[in-house]
């Protein structure tokens, strides 16, 4: 009998961790031929998650936690938490119910038919219309700069067979963009396409700098464009400088006692190249902490405590 592991990051969902847990519970005895644990790891929660998750693992040995001993922050707290798995396949599903587990059976029948990967792609999403649209366009600005094929509206929802699994080990990458490393892996793969629900309960913990932060992963990961977009951009600015500085030459030698240059071309000229300087920094620097990154070479996360890691996965409990 093969079986399934189930991965949920939290981070203060005591709202919605146990009906997550008996609906994936559900769907698992549905199915009715596969062993199974839900490996729930929690971002050190300032709320009662970690005490429902552990009243819940007393009652069920199939439910393991991974208490972190402090915030990692979204990316590298799920990763940890995937090298932990031990199933033949591997679903992610997130906390907060976006991700409806009732996918899981449709799920593990394209793996069965042999795909190593099933991506859920969100079709639409009850969330606010223009953070979806603004998702949408960050999608599709990703997949042009990408030297590869990468997923729209793809958050990481699906399944993932162990060879995947191993694979994405063997990059030993210390902060992953896990849809990145997904997209470079490349192996037959299906993609099911959902309506993804509105959270019901709570509210989202990406702020606005975790959003940035993943959004610049999966540029210094994927693309070598903005690179190529500073050296061009610089290339352009000297030849405009040129020009500028021809045409006014011309322009003094053929009218010298009437052409005043003044100082707003000098001002407006020393604003523009400073601009152009400190963004074409601000780019190199987003590479250079990438690179920082990665010779640094830290665990994914610390881990406070564990429980019921001692158990294989068994059939869901009645």
């Amino acid at each position: 009998m093969k079986s399934i592991s189930i991965l949920t990051p939290c981070f203060n969902e005591e709202d919605n961790v146990e009906e997550l847990y008996l609906r994936v519970r559900a769907v698992i005895a549905d199915l009715g031929r596969y062993r199974y644990e839900h490996v729930f790891i929690d971002n050190h929660s300032a709320d009662r998650t970690v005490e429902i998750l552990k009243r819940i693992a007393a009652a069920d040995t199939n439910v393991k936690v991974i208490v972190n001993a402090r915030n990692f922050g979204h990316i590298r707290s799920p990763m940890h938490a995937l090298y932990q798995t031990t199933g033949d396949a591997v679903i992610g599903i997130v906390a907060d119910l976006q991700d409806p587990p009732e996918m899981i059976t449709d799920l593990v029948r394209e793996w069965e038919k042999g795909y190593s990967m099933v991506l859920c792609i969100k079709r639409s999403s009850g969330e606010n219309p223009l953070m979806f649209r603004v998702r949408k366009i960050y999608y599709r600005l990703i997949s042009r700069l990408s030297e590869i094929e990468t997923f729209e509206n793809y958050t990481g929802f699906g399944l993932y067979d162990r060879r995947v699994v191993e694979i994405v080990k063997s990059f030993q990458d210390p902060y992953p963009y896990f849809r990145g490393v997904i997209a470079e892996i490349g192996l037959p793969h299906v993609k099911l396409y959902y309506d993804q629900p509105a959270r019901k309960r709570g509210f989202t913990k990406n702020n606005l700098y975790s959003l940035y932060d993943t959004a610049m992963l999966a540029i210094t990961n994927l693309s070598k464009v903005p690179l190529r977009v500073v050296t061009f951009t610089g290339f352009a600015a000297a030849g405009l400088s040129a020009l500028v500085g021809f045409a006014y030459l011309v322009y003094k030698l053929l009218f010298w006692s009437r052409f005043s240059v003044g100082v707003a071309p000098l001002v407006i000229g020393i604003f523009f190249f400073a601009s152009v300087q400190l963004i074409s920094v601000g780019i190199l620097g987003e590479y250079v902490a990438s690179i920082h990154t990665q010779v640094q070479r830290r665990p994914l996360v610390i881990e406070q405590e564990r429980v019921n890691f001692e158990h294989e996965p068994g059939p869901p409990k009645a």
